[in-house]
């Protein structure tokens, strides 16, 4: 009897046993299932660097089509910031049609995939949406100074990507040809844009060729012309149609110019001086500083102003390197209150001058015949070489401006050939592109600063730190079993 009583009894606890497990796992899952379909987020860091602002909420909640982004981090890049905010947008839209996904890519380790998207370096975002593809450099994605990152502006740019490569719409690009211009399609390395233009593609944007002599218009969808080192004179007839497109139509043009082809023999002078401000100066730039020219007598340009096709470049303390270049400056006779902004964004040394008489070496500063840096000019004591200049309108009826054209001059066109691009480079010309078609627009969501922890510990201290971790804490848990151990004995 009493052995019958014993086995009933650990049946009984068996039985309370398995009862236990079964409401805990059916507790666990119900949690889960409830976290799942009803899951609450909150985010308690000081600059709520984890949520997504209103702006930014109201436009990816009216997406028109899935995003699906694909994020490449190397292991040396910490950016913890870029990987919370992906999954913010992937939390905010996990229900909705446009959706947002995302996937994490090892370009080393799936080849495969990285070359169907283009990628053969990590730390790059690569947005699709349908046929539409943006790539965006993890680093364009922060505020640097000094080679630091002070602050992170992703929001800003990812919203912004998003919604251009949502849009079914692609900005387009018209190459202007038939006047010896290089050409996008062209795969040479001296005369071809070919590396430009692929770039161009993979950032959502269609490039094609245009000869206005032919076409006798501008198309109505062109977002922006570019003239890459013309040769021969542009018709008056295609004289007009450039300034139609841009003063009528508030059109974006990038104009790169090499030396020794006056503006005047290309038609352009009256185009650019009169209507932008801009003084193309008939000159080859010479350098006398040793640091500032290369053994091939290529010529370093050290000198930026702040501008978004700039910026980049300052940040990261880069240079660029040009060919043989000509002297480009805002026309100092230029009236001052007629909404034009004509600026200097790169510009020489200060010790170097513009030639005039080109063709017979060796080249020796001439005063008051070869073109000096003016008196008052920004920035003082150099020559420019990339303006920029941009028109605004003020409408009475509206409390803000309206931008009314862009156009970019660069003093040298080779520089983007496919045989002489390089990081600095293609950098400036795809910020140009950006800054001219409002590619840079600035959403109203303030950059987060960086914050930074430091844990300094003397030598010390940090042999104190490990005998806790190794010792003290181990024991504690051994002490207090010990003690438990006693106490159920006792």
């Amino acid at each position: 009897m009493p052995s019958e009583s014993f086995r009933t009894v650990r049946w009984l606890r068996t039985l309370n046993l398995v009862l236990q497990a079964v409401l805990f796992l059916t507790l666990f899952g119900g949690l889960n299932y409830l976290a799942s379909k009803h899951a609450w987020r909150f985010d308690l860091t000081r600059q709520r660097k984890f949520s997504l602002s209103p702006e930014t909420l109201s436009y990816v909640r009216d997406l028109r089509r899935p995003v699906h982004i694909v994020v490449s981090l190397s292991e040396e890049n910490d950016s913890p910031e870029v990987r919370g905010l992906v999954d913010e947008y992937v939390a905010a839209t996990a229900d909705l049609p446009g959706r947002i996904t995302k996937e994490i890519l090892d370009v080393y380790q799936n080849r495969r995939r990285a070359e169907e998207l283009g990628l053969d370096q990590p730390d790059v975002l690569v947005l699709i949406a349908g046929q539409n593809r943006q790539a965006i450099p993890v680093n364009e994605l922060y505020e640097i100074k000094n080679q630091q990152r002070v602050a992170f502006r992703g929001e800003q740019a990812l919203t912004s990507a998003i919604l251009d490569v949502s849009s079914e719409a692609r900005q387009k690009i018209y190459f202007l040809v038939g006047h010896g211009e290089l050409r996008p399609e062209d795969t040479d390395a001296n005369r071809g844009l070919s590396t430009l233009r692929v770039q161009l593609e993979v950032r959502n944007f269609t490039v094609e060729a245009i000869d206005l002599a032919v076409t006798h218009r501008v198309p109505a969808d062109a977002s922006l012309l570019v003239a890459a080192g013309p040769q021969s004179r542009y018709t008056p007839a295609e004289q007009e149609l450039l300034r139609q497109y841009l003063n009528t139509k508030a059109g974006r043009f990038l104009l790169f110019l090499n030396p020794r082809i006056s503006a005047s023999s290309l038609g352009l002078e009256n185009l650019l001086l009169d209507d932008w401000g801009i003084l193309v100066n008939d000159d080859v730039i010479c350098d006398t500083g040793a640091e500032n020219i290369t053994e091939n007598g290529d010529l370093f340009i050290w000198a930026f102003l702040p501008h978004p096709i700039t910026n980049a470049l300052i940040n990261y303390k880069m240079k660029l390197r040009l060919g043989d270049t000509r002297s480009v400056m805002p026309d100092p006779g230029r009236s001052l209150g007629n909404g034009l902004n004509t600026v200097t964004v790169a510009a020489t040394s200060t010790t170097a001058w513009g030639e005039r008489d080109y063709t017979r070496p060796p080249f020796v500063f001439n005063r008051g015949i070869d073109t000096a840096p003016l008196r008052g000019m920004d920035p003082p004591d150099r020559l420019g070489v990339i303006v920029a200049s941009e028109r605004v309108r003020v409408r009475a009826d509206l409390p803000f401006s309206v931008p009314g054209g862009r156009v970019v001059v660069f003093g040298n066109a080779d520089f983007i050939a496919n045989g002489r691009i390089e990081n600095s480079s293609l950098l400036v010309a795809l910020n140009a592109v950006n800054w001219s078609v409002d590619r840079d627009r600035q959403l109203s969501v303030p950059a987060r600063p960086i914050e930074r922890f430091h844990l300094s510990l003397s030598a010390g201290e940090f042999q104190r730190l490990r005998y806790a971790l190794l010792l003290a804490v181990p024991g504690s848990t051994l002490l207090l079993g010990l003690l438990v151990y006693w106490t159920r004995r006792t």
